[in-house]
């Protein structure tokens, strides 16, 4: 499959200090530097994504860069023994479109350390429907377990719930066996909330947040894609020895706390971080996700699919808060 002159992606431009994104002729020389050239079938659209488009976060770390922090897609060039030409495989994170090139583009290089051969079970497009926001909640649901959580210890909140990273949470404790109930401001969502798998539906303004060190436990664990005064009262609401797994700041990255749930109640916060683990464990989780942690209801959580041509126009709805589940993008048929 021989790889064109040139070829379309989105970068993005830092142009007098204002964030400029744009459909760019390239050539392969430009790409970042890597042993593996891939294809791109499909790629999709990450809150962090649409932050580093946008300008509204200081996500990428350099310019002139090619947005995506995921592509699926296939092998056209190796430097590797292990991959081969006609390979099917994804990248998610691992500093796509933040420190290198990423997946916005027709191809996309990358060294080899930070490929994953596309599991049985997964086709390209159902991999980027999952993407970093799935990865990012099956680690989430992993390090629960390590930590003890079980469907009999009771209920899982899960905040921020019609976001990608939430649904797919909701989707996957719901597969396993949790009650979920899901955390959201949006009334008009309980329906979809429900269909993905949410046992109960929790309007963020009925919320009583209190103020006391310790309020009455209600949860035996939590995702979090908050932050702020909502991870602060899970603190306050977890029930004695259960777990906060905490992926985002959607509203703040404050945390007003005190020792007192910790040591009086035992809970457990734990960090989640996509980017930074082993590649044995990125291959695992990934085999889960085609396996026992396979969204069931991943066709009601794919929200659209857009062309790489209309992609543009998609990201401002993300920065609104208008978009609900998982937004993928087909750049080409390979």
């Amino acid at each position: 499959m021989p790889i064109p002159t040139t070829f379309q992606a989105l970068r993005v431009f830092n142009e007098h200090n204002t964030t400029c994104p744009r459909m760019t002729t390239l050539t392969l020389a430009d790409l970042s530097a890597g042993e593996v050239v891939i294809k791109t079938a499909y790629s999709d659209i990450n809150y962090k994504d649409a932050l580093a488009v946008t300008g509204k976060g200081k996500i990428l770390k350099s310019f002139p860069l090619n947005a995506g922090i995921d592509v699926a897609g296939v092998v056209v060039q190796s430097d590797v023994a292990h991959i081969q030409i006609g390979d099917k495989v994804l990248v998610t994170g691992c500093g796509l479109g933040e420190q290198r090139d990423g997946g916005y583009a027709e191809y996309v290089r990358v060294p080899a350390s930070l490929v994953v051969p596309l599991p049985s079970g997964l086709t390209l497009q159902t991999a980027m429907a999952i993407g970093t926001a799935g990865f990012t909640a099956a680690l989430a649901v992993q390090r629960l377990e390590e930590n003890g959580q079980t469907p009999e210890k009771g209920p899982i909140l899960v905040t921020g719930a019609t976001g990608g990273v939430g649904s797919l949470a909701i989707n996957l404790l719901a597969g396993l066996g949790y009650h979920v109930t899901a955390l959201t401001s949006k009334a008009e969502q309980t329906d979809y909330l429900r269909q993905i798998g949410a046992s109960d539906v929790l309007l963020s303004q009925t919320i009583d947040y209190g103020s006391r060190p310790l309020e009455k436990a209600q949860w035996a664990g939590a995702i979090d894609n908050l932050g702020g005064k909502t991870l602060t009262w899970l603190t306050r609401t977890i029930k004695p020895r259960g777990n906060i797994a905490l992926i985002g700041l959607a509203s703040s990255h404050e945390l007003n706390t005190t020792v007192m749930p910790f040591i009086l109640r035992g809970i457990n916060l734990l960090g989640i971080n996509c980017d930074e683990i082993l590649p044995a464990t990125r291959l695992h989780l990934w085999q889960r996700l085609a396996t026992d942690l396979y969204p069931s209801n991943l066709k009601a959580i794919i929200n659209q699919e857009v062309t790489f041509s209309d992609l543009l126009t998609v990201f401002n709805r993300y920065i609104d808060g208008k978009i609900t589940g998982r937004t993928i993008i087909k750049i080409a048929d390979v």
